[in-house]
Order: structure tokens, then C-alpha cells, then sequence
């Protein structure tokens, strides 16, 4: 059997061929495998699970349907759609993971996470991913009506976009120490993460001994990428499911 891991998919009703993608994917592909990881970044902006557009309750329905068939669905928050919680998951039958979590992937024991807090170069970020974590700013948000919160997102946006051409490259990726200390910090030389849609493989050394990082790709391209892992390895590919 195999098991499936996606992130940064972005999901947002102006790229409708993005969520056909992963619609087919839910209904064909991910059908044939033993669980599914999505490690964050699922929509491009989730203001609460009181949202009542049709891409939310598409995404919601479809998520049921591969739950209700017995597939384990496992999600954990990335920097778009931290504000899913527990009305989200009861609906849609997934599982809400920590922001790191440990889990044994054929034999081996592997850190998941979403990568963000790994990108410690881009201090702006990292002091405004603190700000919108803050249980009692999350709090002040989900009080405020829908369309106020559909405001504060777009301007969240628009801000992300600026400041993100007005930064070099390394800087918002993954810093090395940083990726160190989080192996070291979970004991262990397996990771699996997204965020920075640089999707690769990195094999190399931990204090001597074979480490392995494994970066999700991003769904903007022809076809949305997918981590298959089974008792032979690991796999980075296109996802079997797309018409495009």
C-alpha cells in the first residue's frame, strides 16, 4: 500500500481548474492508497469554518465521501488556512494534526510539518505568523462577521504579495540550521514538509548518519504533485488525476 502526501494546493474559486484537479484526485487516485497527509495550504485563504461559499462546501463534501469510505484523511494547518478547526474536521471527517507530528511511514520514523516555521531568514513573516497564531487574535477574528473576514483576507493577501517581490529567494526558503534543529529536536532524520513549492528530495547527513527532507510541490503547474511513499521508497510526482 501507499501513502500519499499534498500540500499548497491553494485552493481558490478564480482557479476552478485547480479544484477539478483535486476533486478527480480525491475521487480516483486517492481511493487506491492506505492514507492521505495534507500538510497545510489546502485553500489560499480560509476564513472560518462558518464559510458558506461552494468551494468550501465542494471541497467539504468531497473530503466526506473519501472519509465515509474508510480512507484515514490527516491535515495540518499551513500559513493560508490556520483558521480551520474543529467544525471544519467533524464536517469533512479528517483529522486535525499539531503543527508538528511524528508518525511511522513503513518502518521509519518521519517528522511532518507545514515548513514555514523552517523559512527563520524571513523575520517579517515569521513575526506576522506569530501574530495570527495567537489563540486570542484568532478569537477577535472569528467574531467578526463574513464579509469583514472576507475583507481582512483579501488585504492579507494583497500584503503577502508585495513583500514577497520585495524578497530574495533564499529568504524565504527553508534556513539549514533551522531544518537541523527540528530533526534533532524530534530525533530523527526523516521530514516531510511543503511551503516553500520547491518540491525535491535532499539526501544527506545528520551528525554523520543518511538524512532524508522531502519538500511537497505546489498545484499551480499542468497537474498537481503528489508524495507517494511505500515499504520502497519515496516518490515525487504529477498526480494521476488531472484532465488539464
Amino acid at each position: 500500500m501507499t501513502t500519499v502526501f499534498i500540500s499548497d494546493l491553494h485552493l481558490d474559486a478564480a482557479r476552478p481548474t485547480t479544484t477539478a484537479a483535486f476533486l478527480a484526485f480525491l475521487e480516483r487516485q486517492a481511493r487506491t492508497v492506505e492514507r492521505l497527509y495534507i500538510l497545510g495550504d489546502l485553500f489560499e485563504a480560509w476564513i472560518g469554518d462558518d464559510d458558506d461559499t461552494e468551494l468550501a462546501a465542494q471541497v467539504v463534501k468531497a473530503l466526506r465521501n473519501l472519509t465515509d469510505a474508510g480512507l484515514p484523511v490527516f491535515f495540518m494547518h499551513g500559513n493560508r488556512d490556520f483558521l480551520i478547526g474543529e467544525r471544519f474536521a467533524a464536517a469533512s471527517g479528517v483529522r486535525l494534526l499539531p503543527e508538528t507530528e511524528l508518525i511511522d511511514l513503513y518502518g521509519e520514523t518521519v517528522l511532518l510539518l507545514h515548513g514555514d516555521t523552517l523559512c527563520t531568514d524571513d523575520v517579517e513573516y515569521q513575526a506576522f505568523r506569530a501574530q495570527v497564531r495567537d489563540p486570542a487574535w484568532q478569537a477577535r477574528t472569528l467574531a467578526l462577521p463574513l464579509a469583514q473576514r472576507r475583507a481582512l483576507a483579501g488585504q492579507l493577501r494583497e500584503t503577502s504579495r508585495q513583500a514577497m517581490q520585495h524578497k530574495a529567494d533564499a529568504i524565504m526558503d527553508v534556513n539549514p540550521a533551522a531544518v537541523e534543529r527540528a530533526l534533532r529536536a524530534g530525533g530523527v532524520r526523516r521530514m516531510i514538509h511543503g511551503h516553500t513549492h520547491r518540491p525535491a528530495i535532499h539526501d544527506g547527513l545528520l551528525d554523520g548518519l543518511p538524512a532524508r527532507r522531502a519538500v511537497l510541490g505546489d498545484w499551480y503547474g499542468p497537474a498537481g504533485m503528489v508524495l507517494q511513499c511505500d515499504a520502497g521508497g519515496w516518490r515525487l510526482e504529477p498526480s494521476l488525476a488531472t484532465d488539464r
